[in-house]
Formats: structure tokens, C-alpha cells, sequence
């Protein structure tokens, strides 16, 4: 018998369902999981049948963070900056791909898993689930996630999760705007299919262009994110010919 893959790939139409199957980890990171993320995410956009994809966990939880039992066993400082590289890239390989992701956060999303839900374009969350960075607890730092997070809620909330390390519960991250629902347990997958659905049917240059656009603004001052949104108006003025 061959050994069980880490991650799962399953195919819905046009929506591609990656599953984290590390279930008895809590779907923790180790290298294997957080290259195999960051690969199947990065293929997708060369996949023309593929028009969104959605991200959960197998079992109970959605992701458990870091794998620290990995992370005690690298000794070695190179090796050590190559995982947290591997980090970043796959923080950073959701808002570089061209393709929406929603995130189905079945349960607990605590620190890179938190970071992982947030990663994502859109995000569906249990009822029951939590959401936190408990790495101040463990004499850690939130590091790589944090910079997400101060993009997507405000300071003050954003510095209270990071610096106290107690997690959110679904109704509270609805508030503070870190997902877009929250539905019954056991409902995740199918609303996060349906707004998979519901992107994969756009035009493909059309939701490639507002991807693009949008996490170029984000970081813009008010006048190049106006001189970028009239230079992507000018693009679009013919959706046919912007493949080409």
C-alpha cells in the first residue's frame, strides 16, 4: 500500500476542491503539506478547465498551523529559513494566482491556519469553528500571517488577536470581516462550493483582471490605485480581446 496523500484533489465542475489530509495532525503544516498547497495552487491557473478552487480539511479541523514537532527537528539555520521562505510563498501564492480561492473553514484555523483561511479571496466558516493566533502563548511570534491579517481587519482588532493570542469565534470573525459567512456545521463545503460556482462562471479575463487589480490597489496610495483602476478600465473596454 502506498502511503496517503497530504493533500486531496477533487474536481467539480469547474471548481477544484483541494482537501488538507493530515486529519490526525489536525491538518498541521509540515513541508510535505505547505509544498504540496503551494504547487497545487500555483497549477491551477495553467488549468483552463479550472475556474476557482476551494480549500478545507479533512476531519474535524480546518488547519492546526505550524507542525512544531517538524519545526523542533530543524536544527540546521539553512534549513530553517527555507521552511519559513516556504511559508511565505504560500501566503503570498493566493493573491498571485489569477483563479479565486474560498476557503472552507470546517474548524479550528489557529495560527498559519488562520492564516491560510485569510489568505484566501473569500472565506465560509463553521458555526462551531474558531479562529485564532495563539503564538504569543508558546513565547512565539505571529509572524508571516500577520501581514494579512493587518490588511483585512482593523489595527486595533488585529493587534488584540495577535499580541493576546485568544481566538474568535465564528460570529465575531463575521464582525471583524475575516470571512464572508458563517453557516451550520456540516453546511461549509456546500455554500463554499456554490460561491465557487458562482466565480468560476465569470468571464475568465474578467475575474482575472479584478483579481489582479484588486490586490494591486490594496497597497496603493488613493492616486496609483486610480491610475491603475483607469489603465485596467482602458484594457477592458473589449473583454473578447483581452486574452489575446
Amino acid at each position: 500500500m502506498g502511503s496517503v496523500p497530504v493533500l486531496l484533489l477533487e474536481d467539480r465542475g469547474a471548481v477544484r476542491i483541494l482537501t488538507m489530509n493530515r486529519p490526525e495532525k489536525r491538518n498541521a503544516l509540515n513541508s510535505e503539506l505547505t509544498h504540496a498547497l503551494f504547487d497545487a495552487l500555483e497549477s491551477v491557473d495553467q488549468e483552463e478547465r479550472v475556474g476557482a478552487v476551494v480549500l478545507t480539511g479533512a476531519g474535524p479541523g480546518f488547519c492546526a498551523g505550524a507542525d512544531l514537532g517538524e519545526f523542533k527537528g530543524l536544527e540546521d539555520p539553512q534549513a530553517a529559513e527555507k521552511r519559513a521562505e516556504l511559508t511565505m510563498q504560500l501566503q503570498l501564492v493566493f493573491s498571485k494566482i489569477s483563479k479565486p480561492v474560498v476557503t472552507a473553514i470546517n474548524g479550528a484555523a489557529m495560527g498559519g491556519g488562520a492564516g491560510l483561511a485569510l489568505a484566501a479571496d473569500m472565506a465560509v466558516m463553521a458555526q462551531s469553528a474558531k479562529l485564532g493566533y495563539p503564538e504569543v502563548k508558546h513565547g512565539i511570534v505571529a509572524a508571516i500571517v500577520m501581514a494579512n491579517l493587518v490588511r483585512q481587519i482593523g489595527r486595533k482588532a488585529a493587534f488584540e488577536l495577535v499580541s493576546l493570542g485568544e481566538p474568535v469565534d465564528a460570529q465575531r470573525a463575521l464582525q471583524l470581516g475575516m470571512v464572508n459567512r458563517v453557516v451550520p456545521d456540516g453546511e461549509v463545503l456546500s455554500h463554499a462550493l456554490s460561491l465557487g460556482e458562482k466565480l468560476a462562471a465569470v468571464a475568465r479575463p474578467a475575474m482575472a483582471e479584478t483579481k489582479r487589480l484588486f490586490h494591486e490597489v490594496a497597497d496603493m496610495t488613493l492616486r496609483q490605485a486610480l491610475e491603475r483602476g483607469r489603465d485596467a478600465n482602458k484594457r477592458m473596454r473589449n473583454f473578447q480581446k483581452l486574452g489575446k
